[in-house]
């Protein structure tokens, strides 16, 4: 019974494989990424990073439909891009076991939205587990595969981003010897979803839902604390712990099983305490069906819908509902704004895209960051894969007015999981867009994952290399280039000639993430401001480069300047960016 210090992440990869689970698939995607990355270091696994999220569910499907347990891992908003195959498995059942991790990010620390996927348990019928702590992500996610194998049925699992990062003590358990049960099982009528045979299979959903509500009722994860009976909470995850740790008296219904919900639990939990609040993150989801029971409860009228809570929240909310004093928990830190790296090769393109004075559709990715002052190089953001249609379809919307003027940005990971199809579209109905993907031979913003634009697999043998240039050929663009976006002239001629020409363009922006690890790319010599030459123009401040500061009150005799620039050559890795903007030869 050894005892580990492990994240949530490291511990759902740790349980994943004492389940006897050999095969997952993902694309990565803060909070999620670190699960896979640990999974595949065990002994004897199959795993593999996927283009896009739902190639992942389809791939485990495929597994899962062969006997084997199966593993598909995504971040909340991957569950968008899965949904098709998810809804229609949960028709279809499986052969082995199959097990979807939806990571949620409350507070959207790394994501576009906050969306709640505790609702796709109760829209898509498939039953969810919830863990609150690493060991119990570890426990629960083994408890996910015996459900899965029990009612024939997936099972998503729902962490989110303070369970998948925070660490704690977990107990580790026997490892079990996976047993072969895989082969092809053929069986038209449960697996063909034409319409005759769902109707079918939709009987046998409700069959499974009736099964699976009883299970709820003794499933030992779903545990009432009784203490004080004044005051009872009903909660689930992260929030259980934070609300024990400030009202450690009160009794608690903590549900390990989101969905279904055990109702009988639930009203003898109810008749035991005088009042009850629902403690949770983001939707009332819990809330909603409680009160449909006929049952009072106090949720969303004092808890916030956004963002994630703290026991500061939950301590603040209940004091205050019940007429004492309300505590202070924390003082708020200064905020830090975020910033591409210093020599990120994403730089001198959105600066050269700002001076073209262009309408800039952006993606998901570290570029992101350029929407941010002084660079101010996005316009819009939506989802993967969105900035390429978006920016046909304002081109096509906006008619002679749009030409010359609008761009999409989307970078190599992301042109590969969801920009395909709208790059595919673009050429078709003749778009006037400029497209330009931003090719920094990794998947940089989750952490240097692979993808199939590397030329490597997860586990870091050579494979097929797409070549970026070719595909957009293929997809019938004509327009295209390629240019090193460290050489601003180079850019800026090649994005005011593009912007210039009629038909959909598409530029590629070819340089390696400067953490890349494969990228054979050395640290130049840093750079310097010579205080005699520097005018004092502020012009280099415009890169919004990590290295470079401004101090004020430099002067020099004859002067007008206020201040010069200054460089941390700690910092610097000499990309040279600074200096082509400078036209004072200050930087050298």
């Amino acid at each position: 019974m050894k005892k580990v210090l492990m994240s949530g992440n490291e511990a759902i990869a740790r349980g994943v494989y004492e389940a006897g689970v050999r095969f997952a698939a993902a694309y990565p995607g803060t909070p999620s990424t670190e699960i896979m990355e640990e999974f595949a270091g065990y002994e004897g696994v199959y795993a593999e990073w996927t283009p896009n999220e739902k190639v992942a569910v389809e791939v485990a499907i495929g597994a899962a439909l062969s006997g084997a347990k199966a593993l598909a891992v995504m971040k909340h908003v991957g569950v968008n891009v899965a949904a098709d195959p998810i809804f229609t498995v949960s028709y279809t059942g499986i052969e082995g076991a199959l097990v979807i991790v939806s990571a949620d990010d409350p507070s959207m620390h790394s994501s576009q939205n906050e969306q709640d996927n505790r609702n796709y348990a109760k829209f898509a019928k498939i039953p969810m587990l919830e863990p609150s702590d690493p060991q119990e992500a570890k426990d629960f996610v083994g408890l996910a595969f015996q459900i899965s194998s029990l009612f024939d049925t997936p099972v998503f699992f729902r962490t989110t981003t303070r369970v998948s990062h925070s660490k704690s003590v977990v107990t580790l358990s026997d490892i079990q010897t996976p047993e072969d049960k895989t082969g092809l099982t053929r069986n038209a009528l449960k697996y063909v979803m034409v319409p005759i045979n769902a109707r079918t299979r939709r009987v046998e959903v409700e069959k499974r839902q009736r099964a699976l509500r009883e299970f709820a009722e003794t499933f030992p994860e779903n545990k009432m604390e009784i203490n004080s009976t004044h005051v009872g909470i009903i909660t689930a995850g992260m929030p259980y712990n934070y609300a024990r740790e400030v009202f450690p008296d009160f009794s608690y219904l903590k549900l390990g099983m989101v969905y279904p919900l055990p109702e009988r639990m639930i009203r003898e939990f109810a008749s035991r305490v005088k009042k009850i609040y629902v403690v949770e993150e983001l939707d009332p989801y819990l809330e909603e069906q409680v009160k449909a029971m006929g049952i009072e409860v106090t949720g969303k009228e004092i808890f916030p819908y956004t963002n994630e809570f703290d026991p500061g929240v939950i301590r603040a909310a209940i004091e205050s509902d019940m007429g004492g004093p309300v505590s202070p928990y924390r003082q708020e830190l200064a905020p830090r704004l975020p910033n591409l790296c210093p020599g990120c090769p994403h730089r001198g393109l959105f600066y050269a895209l700002k001076k073209s004075k262009a309408y800039v559709h952006g993606d998901i990715g570290c570029y992101t960051l350029s929407y941010l002052k002084p660079l101010e190089g996005l316009h819009s953001c939506i989802c993967m894969g969105a900035s390429i249609g978006m920016a046909h379809g304002m081109s096509k919307a906006l008619g002679e007015k749009g030409k010359g003027k609008v761009v999409g940005v989307i970078g190599d990971s992301t042109f590969l999981h969801s920009g395909i199809t709208g790059l595919l579209n673009m050429a078709y109905n003749n778009s006037d867009a400029l497209i330009i993907i931003l090719d920094n031979s990794t998947t940089a913003m989750t952490g240097m994952q692979e993808h199939p634009g590397t030329g490597y697999t997860l586990s870091g043998k050579e494979t097929k290399k797409v070549n970026l240039k070719d595909l957009v050929s293929v997809l019938g663009i004509d327009n295209i280039r390629v240019v090193d976006p460290n050489d601003l002239k180079q850019t800026r001629e090649a994005i005011q000639a593009e912007l210039a020409a009629s038909g959909p363009s598409v530029i590629i922006s070819e340089s390696p993430c400067v953490l890349f690890k494969r990228s054979g790319i050395k640290p130049k010599a840093p750079l310097k401001v010579d205080p005699d030459k520097c005018k004092g123009c502020r012009t280099c401040l415009d890169l919004n480069c990590p290295p470079i500061s401004w101090k004020k009150g430099v002067t020099k005799a004859g002067s007008k300047r206020k201040g010069i620039a200054l460089i941390d050559e700690t910092l610097c890795n000499g990309c040279g960016l600074c200096q082509q903007v400078c036209k004072f030869d200050a930087i050298s």
